[in-house]
């Protein structure tokens, strides 16, 4: 078995590290009368299907039999209140503050306590999907949720015969089962928003008074990419693609970025089949240290509907969708209205079969790491050649704020925002990631790049110029020009945007992004004492603004 889910009688009499206050807390929940276990996916559509909350539509599900569903099934919506995004302001780690610890620690007791009359549903699935990396993952929701946990069935894997076999042969890992309880109903004045608290050395959650599916899914990944960091891989928030070339070679390229900065339009982009494509995900994977190899850890994809218009072929993979409208079409059949019109972030879990070319795992090494980034000051493309640098701008992640995420009072959309490594759910040091990238990216025959999927000053980058840089790399075109006086770092040559150095204005706004980053590692470091980044991070960006 991959992860801890029994104990022999031995390990409970004596102090087992995983049994914690907390963990057993959660755990024991999960085993209350109350608690019914739905533990094929086809319980859970008619479940959701019959919920009070759903809508069924006149849009048929393809690929049921794959997916474990009935024939006849149904494209679910459910759609939610004023919240339509993530709101990471509202996760607390367990440990960062005892005191506060102390007063979660009665208030998830109570909720518990006050739920033992309300009828629960726990499913079970597993998060990683090849036998190097597997995790057993249990999440309770209470009735009228059924949408969200047959939404969680789908996003990750259901058990059935085949993955019950991989499991049982899989790697073992000296970590607990993820168990997670939910209560998005649950109301406190001292979180008005919601609380998700995490203890993520023994993989339990607690996520109350917030109801947006993002959440469930970010939770289960966020401790699931925890364990995956303490057991030699390093923990993936973007997308990932092999090319076969016709030389018989691979270049297995990764994209980090928010969402809605690019990375799945550039992880699923088809390229003109100029080559053989494979996709990992293009959400939430690992890669192997050791060797370079990457798994990925859901099957199906949580996808924005805004993009897929009526009549949309992509539309003929969503299973189930939240926060859209829904219309009559002139045969009365019940259909979406996906383009963000009642609301932003409408979501969709969307089955694997939309990308034909999918694996669950990549053999080959990684060769290529694509920082995102929507900064103006940026070309097209940079290259980053020094390992510290690189894992440096991975840390200095500057983006904009996509309408997946709630945002707190008085901050824009428009606001360029630091977000180490687009991983907003990192739950251990973030030198820890740092030191992991840097690793990775010291690795023979890596190579790391920005990629602008912005603007550049005041010019929009096409999607056709950003596609045809990364084609650029695979078939290892080397046009790139001296990023002024800087060492380590290029710029390809791409005709309408190319940087000039000679420009003053321009070097002072250059200077001034890099400033930004700089004043958020030193800020950073001055707030984390006990685990502050490296010096060598802090005297890269230094460097590049004495250059200018």
């Amino acid at each position: 078995m991959a992860t801890v889910e029994k104990y022999d009688k031995a390990d409970l009499k004596a102090t087992n590290s995983l049994l914690t206050r907390f963990r057993t807390t959660v755990e024991t929940a999960f085993y209350g009368n109350n608690i019914k276990l739905v533990d094929n996916v086809q319980e859970a559509y008619y479940l959701a299907k019959d919920s009070g909350s759903t809508i069924v539509t006149d849009l048929s599900v393809k690929h049921t039999a794959d997916l474990g569903l009935p024939d006849e099934a149904k494209v679910l919506v459910e759609n939610g209140g004023k919240v339509v995004g993530r709101a990471a302001h509202a996760r607390v780690i367990r440990g960062e503050d005892k005191e506060l610890d102390l007063k979660i620690e009665g208030i998830v007791r109570d909720a518990i306590y006050n739920n033992r009359k309300t009828n629960y549903y726990e499913a079970t699935g597993y998060v990683g999907l090849d036998e190097e990396f597997m995790i057993k993952a249990h999440i309770a929701f209470p009735e009228g949720q059924e949408n969200n946990l047959y939404s969680w069935l789908l996003n990750f894997q259901p058990t059935n015969e085949k993955y019950n076999s991989m499991y049982k042969n899989s790697k073992t890992y000296e970590d607990g089962d993820i168990y997670i309880y939910t209560d998005p109903d649950w109301r406190h004045p001292d979180f008005p928003i919601g609380l998700a608290y995490f203890e993520p050395d023994k993989n339990v959650a607690c996520i109350l008074g917030m109801q947006y599916f993002g959440e469930f899914k970010k939770g289960t990944l966020t401790l699931a990419w925890g364990t995956a960091h303490r057991n030699g891989y390093v923990a993936c928030h973007g997308g990932q693609k092999a090319f076969y070339l016709d030389d018989g070679s691979v270049y297995v390229a990764a994209f980090f970025g928010l969402s809605g900065s690019g990375k799945s339009t550039l992880t699923h982009a088809k390229h003109e089949n100029k080559y053989d494509i494979e996709v990992l995900h293009d959400d939430a994977f690992v890669i192997n240290l050791k060797d370079g190899s990457s798994i990925a850890l859901e099957p199906s994809y949580f996808d924005k509907t805004q993009d897929y218009p009526a009549d949309h072929p992509e539309q003929d993979y969503f299973v189930t969708v939240q926060n859209v409208g829904v219309s009559l079409d002139l045969e009365g059949n019940k259909v979406l209205v996906t383009e963000d019109i009642r609301n932003g972030n409408g979501r969709t879990i969307k089955s694997r079969y939309s990308t034909p070319n999918r694996v669950d795992k990549f053999p080959d090494p990684i060769k290529a790491v694509y920082w995102i980034m929507k900064d103006d000051a940026l070309p097209p493309l940079v290259k980053v050649e020094n390992p510290v640098l690189a894992s440096t701008f991975g840390a200095t992640l500057a983006t904009k704020r996509s309408t997946a995420e709630s945002i707190k009072v008085g901050e824009s959309r428009d606001n360029l925002v630091i977000e180490p490594y687009a991983n907003p759910f990192r739950v251990y040091p973030l030198v820890e990631d740092f030191d992991d990238f840097k690793e990775l990216l010291s690795r023979k025959d890596m190579n790391c790049y920005i990629i602008n999927t912005g603007y550049f000053l005041d010019k929009k980058i096409p999607k056709e110029v950003t596609i045809g840089v990364i084609e650029s790399m695979v078939e290892n075109e080397d046009n790139f020009q001296p990023f002024g006086k800087v060492e380590s770092l290029s710029y390809l040559d791409v005709d309408g945007f190319n940087p000039d150095f000679t420009d003053n204005e321009y070097v002072d706004l250059l200077k001034s992004r890099m400033q930004m980053r700089l004043s958020f590692l030193e800020t950073f470091n001055k707030n984390h004492q006990d685990n502050p980044l490296p010096e060598e991070a802090v005297n890269s960006v230094r460097t590049i603004i004495d250059t200018l």
